[in-house]
């Protein structure tokens, strides 16, 4: 069941939003060489407590970090730990929610260590980009989810990359993660009718090689299935009379 949220609700959003976004702000702040996982996990719990809030990921099925934060080729849920240290040329995924007055928040950003290559660069690029694509394909005029999807993949197909199809984007709100499932593929005209007070995230997975994934045996860390990096984009967004508002996004 979707749930439809109302303007106060989206204002509490807001706030959850806000420190998520901060969170993230921290974790970036923090990326270079010699830094470990478990350093930034840390600084990111130590930052959305000090606000009030509770991190969202914290125990969330039994996860054991504040923060998921993935390395070069892990997809998404790398395990925050000391042993995983930064080194020049990583592309590092953090991602990130906060849980206060109620409501989630939840994004996640991917940050180079030091100097890239061209190939990382572009595939950070590519993802981000698919996000703002997809957001663009979002009309509350007879749209449907579908529409999100199909407009990441074809981008992202068209860049010579692919969208991970094991994992998905989700509706936010009381729940972390709420209807509707929001793919970064499908079909344009198919799914869940787009409607305002809708709050959803769109997080594109982007792989530089093939879709395909696989689960390391901690249960957590989803890693490319061929070893090729890996990037993710996401925001929590609220679907309004006035268009899409990223409720995580921090200026």
């Amino acid at each position: 069941m979707i749930i439809v949220k109302n303007d106060e609700q989206i204002r509490h959003m807001k706030v959850a939003g806000r420190i998520t976004g901060e969170a993230l702000l921290v974790a970036q702040e923090m990326i270079r060489e010699g830094v470990t996982t478990k350093q930034i996990d840390e600084k990111i719990r130590h930052h959305i407590e000090k606000s009030g809030a509770k991190p969202s990921f914290l125990g969330y099925g039994g996860f054991p970090g504040s923060a998921c934060i993935s390395i070069n080729n892990e997809v998404i849920h790398g395990i925050p730990s000391h042993d995983r240290v930064l080194k020049e040329g990583d592309i590092v995924k953090v991602d990130v929610g906060a849980y206060i007055g109620g409501f989630h928040g939840d994004s996640a950003n991917t940050f180079g260590v030091g100097k890239i290559s061209a190939d990382a660069q572009k595939l950070i690029d590519v993802t981000k980009r698919s996000f703002e694509v997809g957001i663009a394909a979002i009309t509350l005029d007879g749209g449907r989810v579908g529409d999100i999807g199909a407009a990441i993949d074809e981008y992202v197909r068209t860049n010579g990359c692919s969208t991970v199809k094991k994992y998905v984007g989700h509706g936010v709100g009381a729940d972390l993660h709420e209807d509707p499932n929001v793919p970064n593929f499908g079909t344009k005209g198919r799914g869940p009718r787009l409607c305002r007070g809708m709050v959803i995230a769109i997080e594109p997975m982007v792989n530089a090689g093939a879709d395909g994934v696989l689960e390391r045996p901690d249960h957590w860390t989803v890693v490319t299935k061929d070893g090729s990096l890996s990037a993710h984009y996401e925001h929590t967004v609220a679907l309004t009379a006035d268009g899409p508002l990223l409720l995580t996004k921090v200026d």
